[in-house]
């Protein structure tokens, strides 16, 4: 793999070498934003106004680094983001395996591509209260991420595009096995409609990373899910908020 070449990627999907601003997240103030902090964006702890990924450098680099141990270490299947704002994190999937030359493994790139869902209390109790659907800034629909794989000449038909609510398009995805598996979907309902759809097409040797995992109803989602089938791998820390695990060769 050119290092160099992904290096940059990074750099480029998290917009670090021109440092444009800060969205303010308010989701009364669409438009409105502050200066470049460099700290965040490393960390992750903004929401870019022009990069195309809001994970942050680290969240970014861990992304390239376990694309590439799927490849070194010959993990078999594909590899899915679910929660892709403006498809950074999956930008950055297929550019590892452009610099690769691997033909033979697709990224699969999940959205509603209308923001998120409005909280359902009743059934998931650990949403009760969340407000992300009134941020009209995560709404980025599907033309505008095709456009982005574009920029970096990676659309193509490696690239597949799911869109929906997670519950209504991954339990019937004609997709797998999955190499690494990556949720970003902030919300318990979400969170776990992705585990339960997903992670049992995760290889053996595989791996789960979680964007989310600071954020009470997220986190209690994978708690949730690894308690109720028995997954006992360490969860390996980021940053802040993301966090990621390899699936044994015992696991469900």
């Amino acid at each position: 793999m050119n290092r160099l070449y992904t290096d940059l990627l990074i750099k480029i999907i998290a917009n670090t070498i021109y440092g444009s601003g800060s969205q303010v997240i308010d989701p009364s103030k669409i438009g409105e934003s502050t200066p470049f902090n460099r700290e965040d964006r490393l960390v992750g702890r903004d929401w870019p106004t022009v990069a195309h990924s809001m994970a942050g450098v680290r969240r970014l680099t861990n992304v390239r680094d376990l694309v590439q141990r799927v490849i070194n270490e010959n993990v078999p299947g594909d590899l899915i983001e679910t929660g892709v704002w403006r498809g950074g994190c999956c930008i950055l999937m297929r550019g590892v395996l452009a610099a690769n030359g691997i033909t033979d493994r697709k990224v699969y790139v999940a959205d509603s591509f209308d923001g998120l869902p409005p909280p359902d209390p009743e059934n998931f109790p650990a949403d009760l209260g969340d407000r992300l659907h009134e941020y009209r800034q995560l709404a980025i629909d599907q033309a505008q991420v095709e456009s982005n794989f574009a920029a970096y000449d990676l659309l193509d038909d490696q690239v597949v595009f799911v869109k929906g609510l997670f519950g209504d398009t991954l339990p019937g995805l004609k997709a797998g096995p999955f190499a690494l598996i990556r949720l970003d979907g902030d919300m318990y309902e979400s969170t776990m409609d992705s585990l339960e759809a997903i992670y049992p097409r995760l290889s053996p040797g595989g791996f789960a990373i979680i964007d989310d995992m600071a954020f009470g109803p997220c986190r209690q989602a994978v708690d949730d899910y690894r308690t109720r089938n028995g997954i006992k791998a360490e969860i390996h820390e980021i940053d802040w908020t993301g966090g990621w695990w390899q699936k044994p060769m015992a696991d469900n």
